[in-house]
């Protein structure tokens, strides 16, 4: 049994044409042979194709839509036909056994009945026909029609510093056709995730329709220094014991330069210090925020004087972290 064309493309009859279109943009770009390798998916796509060739041009969608999956095999003047009690062709001498298998209910419309006598066969192109049955000019309809190309899909990697800054950057991707090569303008602030656009330079169309587009999907390298959350980015901020406890301002080196940042007195390994709007930056909105984590850290080898002062102060202490809630 033929497939339903609505249910291919996964829209109700109601679909309207940018529904339709929609639909098969979506599709064709998961099951376009230029992307999905899968032997099933070129299949597929013919399937997706047809059903959009019929679909989107109204009156083969009208036609569809009253006589189904046999809609290619009624004359484009059956109703006159039917009207003037010709049947199918007009001239002497009926067609015994309809292409639909033989007697048929009333139609659509709700005109008339339709019989075996219905189909007369005099002036009838039994190719056209009968061709969607059999792999002739019928069957074959649809298949050189327009399509828009396959939009596609890269990853893009970038280091922390590289999408925090943008810029123009030469991308050499490789494919079926060999490798292209783009110079691609990256906005300052993109994320892991964000897709950049390049019109026009995916899959290729098929006669007058427009090519696809490519996207490249920003990937974010790890860094040895930032972490990033979304726009904020998070780095460590080593301070020496003397600076948590006294308070002190320290430099903090962010993707976009050094910035100077205030200890507090007291603070602890793990306090979390937020320099606002110091993350990556963002075009159409707020940028995000840089935060500092407090790293408490002793010299290693300390000195006899240094070893002098910590003693000393461990003398005169009654602080115990081990004692605190």
């Amino acid at each position: 049994m033929a497939e339903d064309y609505y249910e291919v493309l996964g829209v109700p009859r109601t679909a309207d044409g940018a529904e339709i279109q929609q639909a098969f943009r979506t599709l064709a770009r998961r099951y376009h042979p230029d992307v999905n390798r899968d032997p099933a998916a070129e299949e597929r796509f013919k399937q997706i194709n047809e059903a959009y060739s019929v679909l989107s041009d109204p009156d083969t969608r009208s036609r569809y839509d009253r006589f189904g999956p046999d809609f290619r095999q009624i004359p484009e003047d059956y109703d006159e036909r039917v009207a003037a009690g010709q049947g199918f062709g007009g001239g002497a001498g009926a067609y015994r056994g309809s292409p639909f298998g033989g007697t048929r209910g009333a139609d659509r419309a709700g005109s008339r009945t339709w019989t075996e006598t219905d189909f007369d066969a005099s002036g009838v192109d039994f190719e056209d026909l009968f061709g969607g049955m059999f792999g002739g000019r019928a069957g074959r309809a649809g298949r050189g029609s327009p399509i828009p190309g396959a939009d596609q899909e890269a990853e893009l990697t970038l280091s922390v510093e590289e999408a925090y800054r943008g810029g123009r950057r030469k991308v050499t991707l490789g494919g079926p056709g060999g490798e292209r090569s783009y110079d691609v303008t990256i906005p300052a602030g993109v994320v892991d995730g964000q897709r950049i656009r390049l019109a026009g330079e995916g899959g290729r169309g098929r006669g007058p329709s427009s090519a696809g587009d490519l996207y490249l999907v920003v990937r974010i390298a790890p860094h040895p220094r930032y972490r990033l959350a979304g726009r904020d980015i998070h780095v460590d901020l080593p301070v020496t014991a003397w600076e948590a406890a006294l308070g002190a301002t320290v430099p903090v080196a962010g993707p976009g330069g050094t910035v100077k940042v205030h200890v507090p007195p007291g603070t602890s390994t793990g306090r979390r210090l937020r320099l606002r709007g110091e993350g990556m930056p963002h075009p159409k909105g707020s940028p995000g925020h840089l935060y500092a984590e407090i790293q408490v850290m002793v010299p290693p080898s300390p000195s006899p004087r240094e070893r002098e002062l910590f003693e000393e102060l461990a003398a005169v202490s009654s602080f115990d972290p081990r004692k605190q809630t």
